[in-house]
């Protein structure tokens, strides 16, 4: 049996994108049709968080037109929950800590095309209000989301 407690974090940068109407954008990953998330993703060796976020939106979802908000005070993290260690990046992380950023959306929704990108990872996306993406992201996120909806709540 892996002690996950041996094994560090994997660093990620996400993103709050709050659109003029105060909503989120949200999307489902491939094969989890079930499951809405907003964009994340690894910080690279050098990367500064910002510049990970910013680079991350854009692979994910093609949006490039933002303003930084603001950013959470600290690192949050999460453990992958036992059935996905060993299986998730290659068996070499416990969960992840993350960054989350507030951004505004500074353009318009045809701008967002998820499907068009070079690697897809959303298979659709949404606008919806935290709520309705905490009550949607899988069970072991969830306190994350939480903490960082609170830290951006002026924006909602």
């Amino acid at each position: 049996m892996m002690d996950a407690k041996q094994l560090p974090y994997r660093d990620c940068a996400g993103i709050v994108l709050i659109n003029a109407d105060r909503k989120v954008l949200a999307g489902t990953r491939a094969g989890f049709p079930e499951a809405w998330q907003m964009p994340q993703g690894g910080i690279d060796p050098g990367e500064e968080p910002e510049a990970a976020a910013l680079r991350e939106l854009e692979e994910e979802t093609g949006v490039c037109d933002v303003t930084v908000l603001a950013r959470t005070p600290g690192w949050l993290a999460y453990d992958l929950p036992p059935h996905l260690l060993g299986k998730a990046w290659k068996g070499r992380y416990r969960g992840q800590r993350q960054i989350w950023y507030a951004m505004r959306f500074e353009g318009d929704d045809s701008q967002i095309d998820p499907l068009g990108v070079e690697h897809p990872e959303f298979t659709a996306w949404q606008w919806a209000t935290p709520a309705t993406i905490l009550d949607a992201i899988v069970a072991f996120k969830r306190d994350v989301y939480s903490d960082v909806f609170e830290s951006f709540t002026e924006y909602f």
